[in-house]
């Protein structure tokens, strides 16, 4: 056995080598911090990984750096994306008004193709509309400044139920109180409850089932669980994309940003989302939220 002492100078790791009964081989290490000490050897011979203040200190200064570089361009993508959007929306209430007027004043005298033309400039300006609200309140997500305070998830929930308009059957458990920005968290409600809404649409009945999935220590996390058409799980990594989308506009609307609003609401919580589902056999979506202020998740929003 091999034992490397570091001592009198800023060296933070004592390792400790066993040596094959041959000498020609470590066949274990072992680690141990340490503060003052004498170089001391015993038998063989030993590598040491040796970690100095300065070191540690460059090693703190150079991540603090990128931290700060990857937070100012993604402000500065986020001003982009807000500003972009913003500007997009002038010229495309004209596009959508010309065409409103062209399909008034000249009906009379346009064929059935060019009426159908119209139609389609007006159905793609009026999606387009729907896209660039839905990216600058994507932007917007990530810009407000947040409000945190105890949440009634419980009241949440029965908020968006009762303004779904469909013949559903709800399983709702009881749900405990969240640390969190309410209007925020709102949003995430929505999104997920509007999705379980959506894609159990050919369902009769329709189920959808909300809950607490598990308690532990200063987390919880709820899901939203549906009987609809669900999705192929080698494909999960895209639901949260922005704009992705795992079925056709033919098949079920939206604009494919309402599940990536809900993970960076929860990310700003510090929080995590997931999904689990398959194929024609239902989804369920499961976020995370701290229990209560000093949250263990809670910390990278205070950040």
């Amino acid at each position: 056995m091999v034992a490397v002492a570091l001592g009198c100078v800023a060296l933070t790791l004592l390792s400790e080598f066993v040596l094959s009964p041959s000498g020609d081989q470590v066949v274990g290490v072992s680690n141990a911090v340490i503060s003052i000490a004498t170089i001391m050897l015993t038998s063989g011979i030993a590598v040491v990984l040796i970690l100095t203040e300065r070191t540690r200190q460059a090693l703190t200064q150079e991540l603090e750096k990128r931290a700060t570089e990857l937070e100012a361009s993604n402000k500065e993508l986020e001003s982009f994306a807000y500003s972009v959007s913003h500007d997009l929306r002038a010229p495309l209430r004209h596009v959508f008004g010309y065409a409103e007027l062209l399909q008034k004043q000249a009906a009379s005298s346009l064929d059935d193709k060019s009426q159908r033309y119209i139609k389609t400039i007006q159905e793609s300006a009026k999606r387009m509309g729907i896209l660039i609200d839905d990216l600058l309140s994507f932007s917007r997500v990530g810009r407000a400044e947040t409000r945190m305070a105890a949440v009634n998830l419980e009241q949440l929930v029965n908020e968006v139920i009762e303004t779904s308009g469909r013949d559903i059957v709800w399983k709702v458990s009881a749900l405990p109180r969240c640390f969190g920005d309410r209007s925020l968290l709102r949003l995430v409600v929505a999104n997920l409850i509007g999705n379980a809404i959506k894609f159990t649409r050919a369902r009769s009945p329709a189920v959808i089932e909300i809950g607490c999935a598990e308690q532990d220590g200063d987390t919880i996390e709820v899901f939203v669980r549906d009987n609809g058409a669900g999705f192929d799980m080698r494909y999960a990594n895209k639901l949260f994309g922005v704009f992705q989308r795992l079925h056709s506009t033919d098949e079920f609307e939206g604009t494919g940003i309402g599940l990536a609003i809900a993970q960076r609401v929860i990310h700003r919580h510090g929080g995590e989302v997931r999904a689990d589902g398959a194929l024609n056999n239902g989804a369920t979506f499961y976020f995370s939220i701290p229990k209560t202020r000093g949250g263990s998740h809670s910390a990278r929003e205070a950040a």
